[in-house]
């Protein structure tokens, strides 16, 4: 697994064993057709529930799993091992949670949260349009408050699971000020259109959600007006971004793995692939870089569970070169497998589509640059 020096607990190490286990058994094998019918059976979110793990982040008095931000971070890596969509999906599910924990109130939290983690309610972060990706300050869904309620309209697109999910958290402008909205999927005037024929993550169920004239009791706003995007959004984003982060190291060790298989079995020229020195080359390139990349994701994890305020900027980090090495270890897996690499029989074909959007969900590769950059001149300021 190449997993050495991470200082890992007893029981991490044993859950680490837990996830391996049952991502070999349950998830590796429908990984492909999950990719290839563009769905996500329930039978396979309901074994995740059934595992305990849906709320994984989340404190036990609300039903989750109650795992430090490491046991997380392996237990997405794990899943990113297995099927990027599902890790796509369950980090969506911390995205939305994540938020209420820390931002929701008492009530809000009582509410909501043990029904999301046990998968009674499933979940959805609403922020990106088709206009506005990254720049969410310029959100062009609009939301008015009219006594008791507020009443949105708008358009959200490419929402990771849209297609399934039983609550929205939904980011519009109102009156000039950002908020952050959990909006019933039967609420009267919202139309969910699913989204087909993605390059990769085609097991997320994306969808493109409609608004007009949705009415949203007050009790549903999460924080305060004004604290959608600084607060809330980013608290989800920066979730998610350790969630890609992590997910992308187990998809770089899925190419690994497959490329290690290959060129032990595979012959050119009256050799076995692994005796070429080009192939050496890219494996010890694989395996340098997923070790460093487990390395940050590691780091982040560490401080996040300390509290420190440069997680976020480790996060960012480990997002970054993640996400930049899965799509460049799923590229040399594609090369190293030849034809067959760009055939769905072999993994690796669909790991570098999904590769490519795990560098743009969450933040761009671009946008983590910029904050790492940011980061660094405060720093050199200071």
């Amino acid at each position: 697994m190449f997993i050495h020096n991470l200082e890992l607990t007893n029981e991490q190490i044993e859950q680490q064993a837990e996830f391996k286990a049952f991502v070999d058994s349950e998830i590796v094998p429908v990984a492909g057709q999950i990719d290839q019918e563009e769905m996500m059976p329930d039978s396979v979110l309901q074994k995740v529930i059934d595992q305990g793990n849906w709320g994984a982040a989340l404190p036990a008095k609300y039903g989750g799993a109650n795992m430090d931000y490491i046991t997380y971070g392996l237990w997405n890596e794990e899943i990113g091992r297995g099927c990027a969509s599902l890790r796509n999906i369950i980090g969506v599910q911390g995205m939305v949670t994540s938020s209420i924990m820390r931002w929701g109130s008492q009530d809000q939290k009582q509410q909501w949260l043990p029904r999301m983690s046990s998968g009674e309610l499933k979940v959805a972060f609403a922020i990106t349009e088709s206009q506005v990706g990254s720049d969410i300050k310029n959100l062009q869904t609009k939301a008015k408050r009219v006594g008791a309620e507020y009443i949105i309209n708008g358009q959200k697109k490419w929402i990771t699971f849209a297609q399934k999910a039983d609550v929205f958290l939904v980011f519009a402008q109102c009156e000039g000020q950002a908020v952050a909205l959990l909006v019933d999927r039967n609420t009267p005037g919202l139309t969910v259109r699913p989204i087909t024929g993605l390059m990769g993550f085609k097991g997320s169920l994306l969808a493109e959600l409609i608004f007009e004239e949705c009415k949203v009791p007050v009790d549903h706003l999460i924080g305060k007006v004004g604290f959608g995007l600084a607060l809330v959004a980013n608290h989800g984003l920066t979730h998610g971004r350790y969630s890609t982060a992590w997910g992308a190291v187990g998809l770089a060790q899925g190419c690994l793995n497959a490329s290690l298989k290959y060129v032990n079995e595979r012959k050119q020229f009256d050799h076995r692939l692994k005796e070429h020195q080009l192939i050496q080359q890219m494996i010890a390139n694989m395996v340098t870089e997923t070790i460093a990349a487990r390395q940050l994701c590691f780091r982040a994890g560490q401080l996040w569970d300390k509290n420190e305020v440069n997680a976020t900027f480790a996060t960012s980090l480990a997002k970054y070169f993640s996400t930049v090495h899965a799509f460049k270890a799923a590229k040399d897996a594609v090369q190293i497998h030849g034809a067959n690499g760009c055939s769905s029989e072999y993994p690796v074909e669909r790991h570098m589509r999904d590769a490519k959007v795990m560098e743009i969900v969450e933040g761009s590769t671009q946008i983590q640059q910029m904050l790492i950059a940011q980061d660094a001149f405060n720093l050199y300021q200071n």
